[in-house]
């Protein structure tokens, strides 16, 4: 028997039967127990959530929509400082707010600034998900920042599995996704947003990322939620995407059971093969045939 929060998966169903006051949808959807792994949830240390009553209005959105667990992910560059403290004092405020309905741990949106590198050299737990050892890698754009490879490669030394955020946002790697699938055999995550694949970026974006579902480049799709508006925190109506066009299985791997390996510090479960390396010496292209 499956158990979620606690509770066996058939005794929330027999519940959700006799229950008169939340609706079925709802009860069914608590039983997934989706888990987002980046947003910006906490108020007023970057461009995310303004207020703390914002921040309650985005965790409700949360609840309601079956989410029950969240990472808030704060930048961490030239424009934002990352202030632990800050941000643990105000998780705890958020926290005893939705105390029993939604788990909070804290995270950050990781810029590769050389300030930044230079600090996670020392301080490994300090920018990563729940103080664990998965690690939000956060890229412009517009743009990559040079010795990338190297940079990655110096994480892993020290430990940490690199997760690309929203790569399908940036431009560069839209059009040649053979340097994200390089990544991703250098031990990388890709996690892409759930809006994107919705359609919020346009309609060319959308397009890609269904590409690169059907052919397994994605281990987590997550809000990056800034308000209550725009890009809120919801996942259900991507979930049902996904669940629709790749099975069930894929959609519990991408917003459940990979999400929650990350904020357990744990394995992945699901962890598609990397797509080969065209260039590597042996690689046999596919033929093509032309008939008359």
């Amino acid at each position: 028997m499956v158990q979620v929060n606690g509770r066996a998966r058939l005794e929330l169903l027999q519940a959700s039967a006799i229950c008169v006051v939340a609706p079925r949808q709802m009860l069914l959807y608590r039983l997934f127990s989706m888990v987002d792994i980046h947003c910006h949830i906490l108020p007023g240390i970057d461009d995310g959530a303004k207020s703390m009553e914002i921040s309650v209005q985005m965790a409700e959105i949360a609840i309601a929509d079956g989410i029950t667990h969240v990472i808030a992910t704060p930048h961490s560059n030239a424009e934002y400082k990352f202030l632990p403290e800050t941000i643990l004092k105000l998780r705890n405020e958020l926290q005893a707010k939705v105390e029993g309905r939604l788990k909070l741990a804290t995270g950050c949106d990781f810029h590769l600034s050389y300030e930044n590198l230079e600090d996670i050299q020392v301080n490994k737990t300090k920018y990563t998900l729940n103080q664990k050892n998965y690690l939000l890698v956060e890229f412009a754009d517009f743009a990559i920042p040079p010795n990338i490879d190297d940079t990655l490669h110096n994480l892993h030394l020290l430990g940490l599995h690199p997760i690309i955020t929203h790569p399908e946002r940036n431009g560069l790697i839209r059009h040649q996704p053979e340097k994200l699938w390089r990544w991703m055999r250098q031990g990388c995550y890709v996690q892409v947003t759930a809006q994107s694949l919705l359609g919020r970026f346009g309609k060319d974006t959308a397009k890609i990322l269904l590409d690169w579902l059907d052919h397994e480049r994605i281990h987590f799709i997550a809000t990056d939620a800034h308000s209550v508006t725009g890009r809120p925190l919801k996942l259900r109506e991507a979930y049902d995407l996904v669940a629709k066009r790749c099975g069930a299985e894929r959609a519990d791997a991408l917003f459940i059971r990979n999400p929650m390996a990350a904020f357990e510090g744990q394995p992945l479960p699901y962890q598609p093969e990397p797509p080969p390396d065209k260039n590597a010496p042996g690689y046999k292209k596919r033929k093509r045939f032309i008939f008359f």
